[in-house]
Protein backbone atom coordinates (compact mmCIF):
# COMPACT_ATOMS: atom_id res chain seq x y z
CA UNK A 1 0.00 0.00 0.00
CA UNK A 2 2.54 2.56 -1.20
CA UNK A 3 -0.11 5.28 -1.52
CA UNK A 4 -1.27 4.84 2.08
CA UNK A 5 2.28 5.66 3.26
CA UNK A 6 2.19 9.34 2.22
CA UNK A 7 3.50 11.36 5.22
CA UNK A 8 1.54 14.39 4.02
CA UNK A 9 -1.75 12.48 4.16
CA UNK A 10 -2.52 11.42 7.76
CA UNK A 11 -5.94 10.05 6.76
CA UNK A 12 -4.20 7.62 4.40
CA UNK A 13 -1.66 6.74 7.09
CA UNK A 14 -4.47 5.92 9.52
CA UNK A 15 -5.91 3.50 6.97
CA UNK A 16 -2.48 1.91 6.60
CA UNK A 17 -2.37 1.46 10.38
CA UNK A 18 -5.80 -0.19 10.22
CA UNK A 19 -4.50 -2.78 7.77
CA UNK A 20 -0.89 -3.30 8.82
CA UNK A 21 -0.93 -2.38 12.50
CA UNK A 22 1.11 0.09 14.58
CA UNK A 23 4.43 -0.83 12.95
CA UNK A 24 3.27 0.50 9.56
CA UNK A 25 5.82 3.00 8.24
CA UNK A 26 5.33 6.18 6.29
CA UNK A 27 7.41 6.50 3.14
CA UNK A 28 9.84 8.81 4.98
CA UNK A 29 10.77 5.94 7.32
CA UNK A 30 8.92 7.16 10.40
CA UNK A 31 6.14 5.20 12.07
CA UNK A 32 2.83 6.26 10.59
CA UNK A 33 1.41 6.69 14.09
CA UNK A 34 4.21 9.11 14.96
CA UNK A 35 3.70 11.14 11.78
CA UNK A 36 -0.06 11.49 12.35
CA UNK A 37 0.26 12.88 15.84
CA UNK A 38 3.57 14.75 15.78
CA UNK A 39 2.95 16.51 12.49
CA UNK A 40 -0.80 17.14 12.66
CA UNK A 41 -2.20 17.18 16.20
CA UNK A 42 -3.03 20.74 17.34
CA UNK A 43 -3.25 22.09 20.87
CA UNK A 44 -6.52 23.58 22.08
CA UNK A 45 -8.21 22.70 18.79
CA UNK A 46 -11.47 21.10 17.82
CA UNK A 47 -11.57 18.83 14.74
CA UNK A 48 -12.91 21.69 12.60
CA UNK A 49 -9.79 23.69 13.34
CA UNK A 50 -11.49 26.02 15.83
CA UNK A 51 -10.71 26.37 19.50
CA UNK A 52 -12.78 26.08 22.66
CA UNK A 53 -11.78 26.68 26.28
CA UNK A 54 -10.75 23.43 27.91
CA UNK A 55 -10.56 21.28 24.77
CA UNK A 56 -6.95 20.10 24.98
CA UNK A 57 -6.18 19.16 21.39
CA UNK A 58 -7.61 18.03 18.07
CA UNK A 59 -7.07 17.85 14.33
CA UNK A 60 -8.14 20.07 11.49
CA UNK A 61 -10.46 18.16 9.20
CA UNK A 62 -8.55 19.08 6.02
CA UNK A 63 -5.31 20.77 5.07
CA UNK A 64 -5.36 23.97 3.02
CA UNK A 65 -5.01 21.89 -0.16
CA UNK A 66 -7.98 19.69 0.94
CA UNK A 67 -5.84 16.71 1.87
CA UNK A 68 -7.85 14.91 4.58
CA UNK A 69 -6.34 15.09 8.05
CA UNK A 70 -9.26 13.91 10.18
CA UNK A 71 -12.47 14.32 8.17
CA UNK A 72 -14.36 12.29 10.78
CA UNK A 73 -13.95 13.29 14.42
CA UNK A 74 -11.60 11.01 16.42
CA UNK A 75 -10.77 8.82 13.42
CA UNK A 76 -7.04 9.05 14.21
CA UNK A 77 -7.28 8.23 17.91
CA UNK A 78 -9.71 5.45 17.05
CA UNK A 79 -7.09 4.04 14.65
CA UNK A 80 -4.73 3.56 17.60
CA UNK A 81 -7.21 2.22 20.14
CA UNK A 82 -9.54 0.15 17.95
CA UNK A 83 -7.63 -0.75 14.79
CA UNK A 84 -4.07 -1.08 16.10
CA UNK A 85 -5.29 -2.32 19.52
CA UNK A 86 -2.61 -0.33 21.34
CA UNK A 87 -2.73 -0.22 25.16
CA UNK A 88 -3.78 3.06 26.74
CA UNK A 89 -0.30 3.43 28.19
CA UNK A 90 1.19 3.75 24.69
CA UNK A 91 3.15 6.98 24.21
CA UNK A 92 3.05 8.98 20.98
CA UNK A 93 5.11 12.05 20.06
CA UNK A 94 3.36 15.36 19.50
CA UNK A 95 4.79 18.69 18.46
CA UNK A 96 5.00 19.91 22.08
CA UNK A 97 6.22 16.66 23.73
CA UNK A 98 4.63 13.26 24.35
CA UNK A 99 1.10 12.09 25.10
CA UNK A 100 -0.24 8.71 26.11
CA UNK A 101 -3.15 7.11 24.32
CA UNK A 102 -5.06 7.50 27.61
CA UNK A 103 -4.53 11.27 27.42
CA UNK A 104 -5.73 11.29 23.82
CA UNK A 105 -8.87 9.38 24.82
CA UNK A 106 -9.43 11.74 27.75
CA UNK A 107 -9.07 14.65 25.35
CA UNK A 108 -11.71 13.12 23.08
CA UNK A 109 -14.03 12.86 26.08
CA UNK A 110 -13.45 16.49 27.04
CA UNK A 111 -14.26 17.69 23.53
CA UNK A 112 -17.31 15.43 23.07
CA UNK A 113 -20.71 17.02 22.53
CA UNK A 114 -23.80 14.80 22.48
CA UNK A 115 -26.33 16.50 20.20
CA UNK A 116 -28.85 13.81 19.20
CA UNK A 117 -31.14 16.34 17.52
CA UNK A 118 -28.46 17.07 14.87
CA UNK A 119 -28.30 15.06 11.64
CA UNK A 120 -24.70 16.16 11.15
CA UNK A 121 -23.80 14.80 14.58
CA UNK A 122 -25.04 11.34 13.61
CA UNK A 123 -23.12 11.38 10.33
CA UNK A 124 -19.89 12.18 12.19
CA UNK A 125 -20.13 10.33 15.51
CA UNK A 126 -19.53 6.72 14.39
CA UNK A 127 -15.75 6.85 14.85
CA UNK A 128 -16.13 8.42 18.30
CA UNK A 129 -18.64 5.75 19.33
CA UNK A 130 -16.17 3.09 18.23
CA UNK A 131 -13.43 4.74 20.29
CA UNK A 132 -15.61 4.94 23.39
CA UNK A 133 -16.83 1.35 22.97
CA UNK A 134 -13.20 0.19 22.90
CA UNK A 135 -12.03 2.21 25.90
CA UNK A 136 -15.02 2.79 28.22
CA UNK A 137 -17.44 0.65 30.22
CA UNK A 138 -21.21 0.79 30.82
CA UNK A 139 -22.06 3.20 33.61
CA UNK A 140 -19.37 5.69 32.57
CA UNK A 141 -20.17 9.38 32.99
CA UNK A 142 -17.99 12.48 32.81
CA UNK A 143 -18.12 16.25 32.67
CA UNK A 144 -16.92 17.90 29.47
CA UNK A 145 -14.74 20.98 29.19
CA UNK A 146 -17.81 23.24 28.94
CA UNK A 147 -19.53 21.69 31.97
CA UNK A 148 -21.95 19.29 30.26
CA UNK A 149 -22.50 15.86 31.80
CA UNK A 150 -22.14 12.89 29.44
CA UNK A 151 -23.89 9.63 30.31
CA UNK A 152 -22.34 7.11 27.93
CA UNK A 153 -25.16 4.58 28.31
CA UNK A 154 -27.60 7.25 27.16
CA UNK A 155 -25.30 8.21 24.27
CA UNK A 156 -25.33 4.63 22.98
CA UNK A 157 -29.04 4.09 23.64
CA UNK A 158 -29.73 7.22 21.58
CA UNK A 159 -27.36 5.94 18.88
CA UNK A 160 -29.16 2.61 18.57
CA UNK A 161 -32.50 4.39 18.34
CA UNK A 162 -31.07 6.63 15.60
CA UNK A 163 -29.67 3.63 13.73
CA UNK A 164 -33.12 2.04 13.83
CA UNK A 165 -34.68 5.21 12.43
CA UNK A 166 -32.11 5.43 9.68
CA UNK A 167 -32.49 1.78 8.66
CA UNK A 168 -36.31 1.70 8.92
CA UNK A 169 -36.77 1.66 5.15
CA UNK A 170 -34.32 -1.22 4.82
CA UNK A 171 -36.13 -3.10 7.57
CA UNK A 172 -39.39 -2.62 5.70
CA UNK A 173 -37.77 -3.97 2.54
CA UNK A 174 -36.46 -6.96 4.45
CA UNK A 175 -39.82 -7.65 6.09
CA UNK A 176 -41.63 -7.40 2.75
CA UNK A 177 -38.98 -9.51 0.96
CA UNK A 178 -38.35 -6.73 -1.56
CA UNK A 179 -35.42 -7.48 -3.89
CA UNK A 180 -33.88 -4.08 -3.14
CA UNK A 181 -34.32 -0.72 -1.45
CA UNK A 182 -33.15 2.04 -3.76
CA UNK A 183 -30.27 4.19 -2.51
CA UNK A 184 -31.22 7.87 -2.66
CA UNK A 185 -28.91 9.26 0.02
CA UNK A 186 -31.75 8.76 2.51
CA UNK A 187 -31.41 7.50 6.06
CA UNK A 188 -28.25 5.48 6.57
CA UNK A 189 -27.23 6.25 2.99
CA UNK A 190 -26.67 9.89 3.89
CA UNK A 191 -23.56 8.80 5.83
CA UNK A 192 -20.07 8.26 4.46
CA UNK A 193 -19.37 4.65 3.46
CA UNK A 194 -23.04 3.77 3.56
CA UNK A 195 -23.17 4.36 7.30
CA UNK A 196 -21.24 1.20 8.06
CA UNK A 197 -18.86 3.03 10.41
CA UNK A 198 -21.92 4.15 12.35
CA UNK A 199 -23.17 0.55 12.41
CA UNK A 200 -19.78 -0.63 13.67
CA UNK A 201 -19.61 2.04 16.36
CA UNK A 202 -23.12 1.44 17.69
CA UNK A 203 -23.03 -2.35 17.73
CA UNK A 204 -19.54 -2.45 19.29
CA UNK A 205 -21.16 -1.32 22.56
CA UNK A 206 -23.20 -4.55 22.59
CA UNK A 207 -20.03 -6.51 23.37
CA UNK A 208 -20.83 -5.65 26.99
CA UNK A 209 -23.12 -8.39 28.38
CA UNK A 210 -25.33 -5.91 30.25
CA UNK A 211 -25.85 -3.90 27.06
CA UNK A 212 -26.55 -6.98 24.96
CA UNK A 213 -29.17 -8.06 27.50
CA UNK A 214 -30.79 -4.62 27.58
CA UNK A 215 -30.85 -4.21 23.82
CA UNK A 216 -32.02 -7.78 23.26
CA UNK A 217 -33.32 -8.61 19.79
CA UNK A 218 -32.63 -5.11 18.52
CA UNK A 219 -29.03 -6.18 17.87
CA UNK A 220 -30.08 -9.21 15.84
CA UNK A 221 -32.50 -7.01 13.88
CA UNK A 222 -29.63 -4.75 12.81
CA UNK A 223 -27.52 -7.75 11.84
CA UNK A 224 -30.38 -9.01 9.66
CA UNK A 225 -30.62 -5.59 7.99
CA UNK A 226 -26.87 -5.59 7.34
CA UNK A 227 -27.10 -8.92 5.55
CA UNK A 228 -30.18 -7.85 3.61
CA UNK A 229 -28.17 -4.91 2.28
CA UNK A 230 -25.69 -7.16 0.50
CA UNK A 231 -28.11 -8.36 -2.17
CA UNK A 232 -30.07 -5.11 -2.28
CA UNK A 233 -26.96 -3.06 -3.01
CA UNK A 234 -25.28 -5.65 -5.22
CA UNK A 235 -28.20 -5.44 -7.65
CA UNK A 236 -27.89 -1.66 -7.82
CA UNK A 237 -24.12 -1.65 -8.31
CA UNK A 238 -24.37 -4.29 -11.03
CA UNK A 239 -27.04 -2.25 -12.83
CA UNK A 240 -24.96 0.92 -12.55
CA UNK A 241 -21.91 -0.86 -13.90
CA UNK A 242 -23.78 -2.27 -16.88
CA UNK A 243 -25.11 1.20 -17.65
CA UNK A 244 -21.60 2.62 -17.43
CA UNK A 245 -20.35 -0.03 -19.86
CA UNK A 246 -23.08 0.71 -22.38
CA UNK A 247 -23.74 4.44 -22.18
CA UNK A 248 -21.51 6.21 -19.65
CA UNK A 249 -17.96 4.82 -19.67
CA UNK A 250 -16.70 7.78 -17.61
CA UNK A 251 -18.52 6.26 -14.61
CA UNK A 252 -17.01 2.80 -14.90
CA UNK A 253 -14.10 3.47 -12.56
CA UNK A 254 -16.16 5.30 -9.89
CA UNK A 255 -18.73 2.48 -9.86
CA UNK A 256 -16.02 -0.16 -9.41
CA UNK A 257 -14.55 1.88 -6.57
CA UNK A 258 -17.98 2.07 -4.92
CA UNK A 259 -18.27 -1.71 -5.21
CA UNK A 260 -14.96 -2.13 -3.42
CA UNK A 261 -16.10 0.38 -0.78
CA UNK A 262 -19.35 -1.42 -0.02
CA UNK A 263 -18.20 -5.05 -0.20
CA UNK A 264 -15.06 -4.27 1.81
CA UNK A 265 -16.94 -2.37 4.50
CA UNK A 266 -19.63 -5.07 4.61
CA UNK A 267 -17.05 -7.79 5.21
CA UNK A 268 -15.24 -5.66 7.77
CA UNK A 269 -18.47 -4.91 9.64
CA UNK A 270 -19.49 -8.58 9.69
CA UNK A 271 -16.02 -9.54 10.93
CA UNK A 272 -16.36 -6.95 13.70
CA UNK A 273 -19.57 -8.66 14.81
CA UNK A 274 -17.62 -11.89 15.06
CA UNK A 275 -14.78 -10.43 17.12
CA UNK A 276 -16.69 -7.86 19.20
CA UNK A 277 -19.94 -9.73 19.88
CA UNK A 278 -18.71 -13.34 19.51
CA UNK A 279 -21.42 -13.68 16.87
CA UNK A 280 -21.44 -16.68 14.52
CA UNK A 281 -23.09 -16.54 11.08
CA UNK A 282 -25.67 -19.15 10.21
CA UNK A 283 -25.50 -21.06 6.92
CA UNK A 284 -27.39 -18.42 4.95
CA UNK A 285 -25.17 -15.68 6.35
CA UNK A 286 -22.07 -17.72 5.56
CA UNK A 287 -23.24 -17.86 1.95
CA UNK A 288 -23.81 -14.09 1.94
CA UNK A 289 -20.26 -13.57 3.22
CA UNK A 290 -18.93 -15.86 0.49
CA UNK A 291 -20.89 -13.85 -2.09
CA UNK A 292 -19.45 -10.58 -0.77
CA UNK A 293 -15.92 -11.97 -0.97
CA UNK A 294 -16.50 -13.09 -4.56
CA UNK A 295 -17.98 -9.74 -5.57
CA UNK A 296 -15.11 -7.87 -3.93
CA UNK A 297 -12.57 -10.07 -5.69
CA UNK A 298 -14.32 -9.46 -9.02
CA UNK A 299 -14.37 -5.68 -8.53
CA UNK A 300 -10.68 -5.58 -7.61
CA UNK A 301 -9.77 -7.69 -10.64
CA UNK A 302 -11.71 -5.30 -12.87
CA UNK A 303 -9.90 -2.34 -11.32
CA UNK A 304 -6.61 -4.07 -12.06
CA UNK A 305 -7.70 -4.88 -15.61
CA UNK A 306 -8.51 -1.21 -16.11
CA UNK A 307 -5.06 -0.31 -14.71
CA UNK A 308 -6.62 1.86 -11.99
CA UNK A 309 -3.72 1.38 -9.58
CA UNK A 310 -1.24 2.28 -12.31
CA UNK A 311 -3.00 5.64 -12.78
CA UNK A 312 -2.87 6.79 -9.17
CA UNK A 313 -0.63 9.78 -9.81
CA UNK A 314 -2.88 11.13 -12.57
CA UNK A 315 -6.06 10.29 -10.62
CA UNK A 316 -4.74 12.32 -7.72
CA UNK A 317 -5.04 15.38 -9.96
CA UNK A 318 -7.99 14.52 -12.20
CA UNK A 319 -10.27 12.60 -9.80
CA UNK A 320 -9.01 13.27 -6.26
CA UNK A 321 -11.97 11.58 -4.54
CA UNK A 322 -11.50 8.41 -6.59
CA UNK A 323 -7.80 8.54 -5.72
CA UNK A 324 -8.57 8.77 -2.01
CA UNK A 325 -11.25 6.08 -2.20
CA UNK A 326 -8.83 3.70 -3.88
CA UNK A 327 -6.45 4.15 -0.95
CA UNK A 328 -8.90 4.02 1.94
CA UNK A 329 -11.32 1.48 0.55
CA UNK A 330 -8.53 -0.85 -0.53
CA UNK A 331 -7.40 -0.91 3.11
CA UNK A 332 -10.92 -1.58 4.35
CA UNK A 333 -11.40 -4.28 1.71
CA UNK A 334 -8.17 -6.06 2.59
CA UNK A 335 -9.03 -5.77 6.28
CA UNK A 336 -12.49 -7.20 5.61
CA UNK A 337 -11.06 -10.10 3.64
CA UNK A 338 -8.58 -10.85 6.42
CA UNK A 339 -11.46 -11.04 8.87
CA UNK A 340 -12.88 -14.05 7.01
CA UNK A 341 -9.80 -16.11 6.24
Amino acid sequence: MLWAADPKNPWALAHGVKLFGPSFLASDGRRAVDVIFKDFLLRNALPDGGTVPGAPFGFARYAANRTPIEPHTNLNVKALACDAHLPLSTKVPVSWGTLTLQQLVDGAKQGFRHVPQSAEYWKDVGWTLDLFAATQKPGTTWTTADGATVNLDQVFDDALAELERETAELKEGLDKHLPQVDKRKQGIYAHSCGGLHFVQGVLAWAKNPSVRKKWGGRVEAQIAILFYRLESERRQYDAAYQQALSTAPQYKLPVLVQMVKFYGHFLETAARLKTDLKWKPDKAQQQTIATAKAMLDSAVRQLEANKAFEQMESLKQSQPQVYLDLIGDSCHAAHGMEGWR
